[in-house]
């Protein structure tokens, strides 16, 4: 963490300065736009870690690691895939909820397989964006494509993990 610090604030400073070169005013407005992102991401990263602190009290540790940890297998695969489907929300809900699963005990291969699932084939944007846009075959045929990715990559990340 302190080194991604550091080297965002580096960034910062740095874009900083080369916006002042060109015109000091752009300054502020660069501060101005860049805090209205700020407002706009912080109501779903306070849910976010709200729902992640949650995960850490309600899901008992014992139960989360039969199904998610290291010996949960194949079956801890699947339900991470269905899980990752399930779950709505963006990055700022997702990488809170995986690191309370993290420290709660389950292993990486589930965990990464939960995110591939989430990106490749959340129902969310299944049903309010592809469907509308796509049509239900080309919907329908993408998400059937891409049902054992997730899985697979959980396999391939159990077998790059323990390399590392």
């Amino acid at each position: 963490m302190k080194s991604t610090f550091w080297v965002m604030a580096v960034i910062a400073v740095g874009l900083t300065l080369l916006v002042y070169r060109k015109d000091p005013a752009l300054v502020f407005t660069g501060l101005k736009t860049g805090f209205g992102m700020l407002m706009g991401i912080v109501p779903a990263l306070v849910f976010g870690f709200w729902i992640a602190g949650m995960i850490t009290v309600i899901m008992p540790t014992e139960l989360l690691t039969r199904l998610l940890g290291e010996e949960s297998g194949l079956k801890g695969l699947l339900i991470a895939t269905v899980g990752g489907m399930l779950t709505p929300g963006g990055p700022f809900v997702q990488f809170p909820i995986v690191n309370a699963l993290l420290q709660q005990g389950a292993a990486v291969a589930p965990v990464v397989t939960y995110l591939s699932a989430w990106a490749l084939m959340g129902i969310n944007r299944f049903l309010v964006y592809e469907v509308p846009l796509l049509g239900w075959k080309l919907a329908v045929t993408r998400i059937l494509a891409s049902l054992a990715f997730p899985a697979l990559i959980g396999l391939l990340t159990k077998v790059i993990w323990s390399r590392l």
